[in-house]
């Protein structure tokens, strides 16, 4: 074996179907577009997504929106739960050992008529009180 007379394995390639060059290749005169219509003209393009007429996936399933990446605070109404506008320091440990909640929370917004005040006691940047 050498370089000069390296060839592929049997059955491996096949010869380019060249279509248009007359009738005796057996693709000549419409080179395998069949008669007439849109498809045999030149520069037919399909439309992307395009069924036939059929209404398209696309449009059969119904629009679904975006999720924001902006992460949404924990709200705690502080005259609802009196316990956390009791407490002499907020931060997280101390509202979650008077107030029930899960532990994926990373922000607390304090709202209510009371939550101003509380503004002071805040020692933790991710509580904040509402702002009106």
């Amino acid at each position: 074996m050498a370089l000069d007379n390296l060839s592929p394995a049997a059955g491996s390639t096949k010869k380019r179907k060249r279509v248009g060059r007359g009738q005796g290749s057996g693709m000549g005169k419409t080179a395998t577009r069949g008669n007439k219509g849109q498809k045999s003209r030149t520069g037919y393009k399909r439309k992307r997504g395009f069924e036939g007429g059929q209404q398209p996936l696309a449009r059969r399933l119904p629009k679904v929106g975006f999720t924001s990446r902006v992460e949404k605070p924990y709200v705690i109404n502080v005259d609802k739960v009196a316990k956390v506008a009791a407490l002499d320091e907020i931060t997280f440990e101390t509202i979650k050992s008077v107030h029930k909640m899960q532990n994926s929370v990373t922000k607390i917004k304090l709202i209510g008529r009371g939550a101003k005040e509380l503004a002071s006691k805040i020692k933790d940047e991710n509580i904040t009180t509402s702002g009106k």
